[in-house]
């Protein structure tokens, strides 16, 4: 790819992103953010086939550690945000 059209993207995926928590209700960030780091499973399975491409290269095979490592936090994090979320809606007096 060329360094124009991912320059593109990294400025248009800014944009979108500063627009879309400008105009989502802050009632639903929480939602967002949390189906947002759940989608982070993405970024594992890239940084799979990354680390798994890069051979005898230490530092491809670091760095595709480290997205693993980040990226499950993020999921994990994700996962945990919404459990707290549903949790805030069940009533008091529900059966557990």
């Amino acid at each position: 790819m060329s360094m124009i059209l991912l320059l593109f993207t990294f400025v248009l995926s800014i944009f979108l992103g500063f627009e879309l928590i400008n105009k989502v209700p802050s009632q639903l960030h929480t939602p967002l953010m949390s189906g947002a780091n759940a989608i982070s499973g993405i970024t594992i399975v890239g940084a799979l086939l990354a680390a798994g491409q890069a051979g005898n290269d230490t530092m491809a095979t670091a760095l595709g550690f480290l997205a693993v490592v980040f990226a499950s936090i993020n999921v994990v994090g994700g996962y945990w945000v919404t459990h707290r979320m549903l949790a805030m809606f069940k009533s008091k007096d529900a059966p557990k």
